[in-house]
């Protein structure tokens, strides 16, 4: 087992010392209030092939989500605003994300045939996802960068300190890909992750996870990068994506939506 970087904590520590000065300058702390965000996906048959073309055969039958609100102020982030497409399969669930960009903060040279680790370093989109409704410190943590750079973590959170483990040796088995149009400023990410990854559960219509969606952008050290989250966390002085108490929810549906 292996602790999460250090340098997560100290985001947290500066993200802390941001959302008081934030206050000061009038972006007050975000407070979360039931119900949290929550998706219902659509099924969709067979084994779609995995790309990055919104407008190809396999997203047609996709549901949209939006990441644009900072995770921790009342912020939103309008030139951010980033769609997550979503539909699962009997056995995979399928995301992808289409995020703007101004500038972009990427590991070169890439490193695709392993796990890159402290991608959140840089400019990167999450997705943590669980399954189990009692031990909610449970999760898996996907990340992919615009670069194809991947990494997957099998998380275990202590509640009480909100320390975090994840097991270096854990490998979920998905699919990715990811390119950057450097004409349009937009850089997409694709997921295809095995429903087993999450759960030993059969997933079948009316299932729910745990999840929240994450993006992180921006040049310099965190103090000057965004932090944006699908459902905001609101926990100053925590890492902000580290919060399964205030996680939205998946809820898994047999239609397929119209377009």
């Amino acid at each position: 087992m292996e602790t999460t970087s250090g340098k997560r904590y100290l985001a947290a520590s500066l993200i802390t010392f941001l959302t008081a000065a934030g206050i000061l300058f009038g972006q007050e702390i975000c407070k979360v209030a039931p119900p949290t965000a929550s998706l219902s996906i659509p099924y969709v048959k067979g084994s779609p092939v995995l790309n990055t073309d919104p407008k190809s055969e396999t997203w047609k039958g996709a549901v949209s989500a939006w990441i644009v609100k900072d995770c921790t102020r009342t912020i939103d982030y309008p030139t951010l605003k980033t769609e997550v497409r979503a539909f699962w399969t009997d056995e995979h669930l399928y995301l992808l994300f289409i995020c703007p960009y101004e500038t972009l903060n990427i590991f070169l040279p890439s490193q695709n045939d392993k796990p890159r680790h402290g991608l959140w370093d840089r400019d990167v989109v999450e997705m943590f996802l669980g399954a189990d409704w009692d031990d909610i410190g449970r999760y898996r943590e996907y990340e992919v960068a615009p670069t194809g750079d991947w990494i997957d973590l099998d998380i275990s959170l202590d509640l009480k300190t909100h320390r975090t483990q994840g097991k270096s040796d854990w490998r979920s088995g998905w699919n990715t890909s990811a390119r950057i149009d450097s004409k349009a400023l937009v850089w997409y990410a694709a997921a295809r992750i095995p429903l087993k990854s999450v759960t030993s559960q059969a997933v079948k219509p009316g299932t729910r996870w745990r999840a929240n969606l994450y993006r992180i952008a921006g040049q310099g050290p965190d103090s000057q990068r965004q932090f944006l989250c699908w459902q905001p966390t609101c926990a100053p002085g925590l890492d902000p994506n580290h919060v399964p108490e205030n996680f939205g929810s998946l809820t898994f549906e047999n239609t397929i939506p119209k377009r």
